[in-house]
């Protein structure tokens, strides 16, 4: 075939037929068409890439299938009226693993009448600091009495705290110092007086097992034992007028993983995702008794952030419930908000109680793909000139009509007047 005859058939399939100049017809109104359907394109196509360069967070839940991991909670809690000789931390979890007195990574700071700082200095350091000058004056072939209690492996009782040691291991209460002469020999007696009237603040970071457990903030393992009466258990919670109860302050108290390096990224994340907030911190529980018991139950949700970048974060969330109890036989009262419980059983103290759930929530960082983008800024240009173009006709039609009036007038020899 010749070429002007392959040419020729060519034409008959463009589907893009060309307009002939003399009816090309410019308008102002198709010139304000042709403005504003470019604003509209720029703000759409503006838009949508704003929206390409966004970050996303989605959501989605899963069975948490972590096995053998640890948690660390973050506390920081002041009690006013209760001094730092009389608190202990113990962790007890349905393993069977049991934290006495816990004082690793645990600091207690020592607070005056007005709540203000003192030392951050451990109680039993200060009650040791002559421990040395005694040991030397009483020499070196010194065995102290337990004085019935429970003798350690060396047989012999050579300081306060381990005759203190020896009662608790016997099942009994140590209330009398003053009878022991070596808490005499110490001045245990007139330093635990002279901290009578303080309070204490305890900050720090307790590592647990990741299975259903409690953190107890309560009067020192030397104070209590199961077969004990708890006037006689505690005998600086008596009621005897004195200003000990377990009133307190939640600065902090919190749920972590064991990536501590990415723990500023991880709060930012969840700042962003807004889940930053702890039920607990900022509360306090307020009570005027010595023999009251603070319960919070603490339900656990393991959380993890998977970054752009491919970084994985993990962290916890946790809800709380309130629970409180008067540990002296009463009238029951009504406390909005807070169910309060009468009964014997149990320690003046703050409980915290937390379960693991078995579910897993994950928070995705996703972007909008660049196909995507194309996609939507094409289908918007598109979309735009097409309608402009059918609101032109329409008008121009209109117009036509109106000047002429009525359609098919206004043509001369075949060329629009």
């Amino acid at each position: 075939m010749p070429a002007k005859g392959l040419f020729s058939s060519l034409k008959g399939i463009d589907a893009f037929g060309k307009t002939m100049e003399d009816v090309k017809v410019k308008t102002r109104t198709g010139a304000f068409l042709t403005i504003l359907s470019a604003a509209i394109i720029l703000a759409f196509t503006t838009i949508e890439f704003l929206d390409y360069r966004r970050v996303n967070i989605d959501t989605s839940i899963l069975v948490d299938k972590s096995r053998g991991e640890k948690l660390n909670v973050r506390m920081n809690i002041t009690f006013p009226r209760v001094p730092c000789y009389l608190l202990s931390l113990d962790v007890m979890d349905i393993s069977g693993e049991t934290q006495n007195d816990i004082s690793h990574n645990i600091v207690k700071t020592r607070l005056d009448e007005k709540g203000e700082p003192m030392s951050a200095l451990s109680t039993s350091g200060e009650l040791r600091n002559d421990l040395d000058k005694l040991n030397e004056q009483r020499g070196s072939g010194y065995c102290g009495s337990c004085f019935g209690g429970k003798p350690p492996p060396s047989g012999c009782c050579n300081t306060c705290d381990e005759v203190r040691q020896a009662y608790v291991d016997r099942g009994w209460s140590f209330n009398r110092p003053d009878g022991i002469e070596q808490c005499v020999s110490e001045g245990w007696s007139d330093k635990l007086k002279e901290q009578a009237s303080e309070g204490c603040n305890i900050a720090g970071k307790v590592r647990v097992n990741k299975v259903v457990g409690n953190i107890h903030l309560s009067p020192g393992r030397s104070f209590r034992t199961a077969a004990q009466n708890i006037y006689e258990l505690v005998p600086y919670l008596r009621e005897d007028k004195n200003r000990h109860d377990f009133s307190h302050n939640i600065h902090q108290f919190a749920f972590e993983s064991d990536q501590e390096g990415h723990r500023q990224l991880t709060t930012q994340f969840k700042r962003r995702a807004g889940i930053d907030g702890n039920p607990l911190d900022g509360k306090s529980g307020r009570t005027a008794k010595q023999q009251y018991m603070f319960q919070y139950f603490l339900k656990v949700v393991s959380t993890q952030f998977d970054m752009l970048d491919g970084k994985i974060l993990k962290t916890h969330q946790y809800s709380a419930t309130h629970f409180e109890r008067d540990l002296t036989k009463g009238q029951q009262e009504d406390k909005e908000g807070v169910h309060v419980s009468h009964g014997s059983t149990g320690i003046p103290g703050a409980f915290f109680n937390y379960d693991i759930s078995p579910i897993l929530i994950v928070h995705t960082e996703t972007r909008q793909s660049f196909a995507h983008f194309l996609t939507s800024t094409c289908a918007i240009v598109g979309g735009v000139l097409t309608v402009a173009s059918l609101i032109d006709s329409v008008l121009f039609a209109t117009t036509r009509a109106l000047k002429n009036g009525g359609v098919g007038q206004g043509y001369s020899n075949g060329k629009l007047m």
